[in-house]
């Protein structure tokens, strides 16, 4: 391996320090908080929660597709390790970030689910987050090691849906 390539894997190694699910998670927890001290109910009816429940298992299965594509590929998921090809394959032919979408999915479907407009909302702080933790190094990581291969994908995949 060149020292060029060590110093791309390095700086991929280093773009997650923070696990991008765990700020979502979090931010459940500060919504239902929220919740408890400042009620914000979302006014649905109960025949109408259970699509809060769909969401979770959508959101769920997301991650497990993905993984499936990377294994076939033959290169890590986690963000943390060397990418050794670019994935454009499965989800990733809507979406650039389909395991970070499902994370915002999981979030609103709980929000749902739990008629809580705080834990729904999350989802956005939850976004602007994992950008700035994750996506950024991710996208700058995949553009140094890809080159013109990771430029066109990325002019045709949008980054969310």
């Amino acid at each position: 391996m060149s020292e060029e390539n060590e110093q791309v894997e390095d700086r991929k190694g280093a773009a997650v320090k923070f696990p991008p699910p765990l700020i979502f998670l979090l931010l459940i927890f500060l919504g239902f908080g929220l919740h408890r001290l400042i009620p914000l109910p979302m006014g649905l009816p109960d025949s109408v929660q259970w699509l809060g429940y769909v969401f979770c298992l959508l959101a769920i299965a997301v991650p497990l597709q993905v993984n499936g594509v990377f294994n076939r590929v033959g290169t890590a998921i986690e963000p943390w390790k060397p990418t050794n090809s670019l994935v454009t394959d499965g989800l990733y032919r809507w979406s650039r970030n389909p395991i970070y979408t499902a994370f915002c999915l999981f979030n609103i479907g709980v929000g749902v689910a739990g008629n809580n407009l705080w834990v729904t909302l999350s989802f956005i702080p939850g976004a602007v987050l994992v950008y700035l933790i994750a996506i950024a190094k991710e996208e700058n990581y995949l553009q140094q090691k890809f080159g013109e291969e990771y430029l066109a994908y990325k002019r045709s995949v949008r980054r969310w849906i």
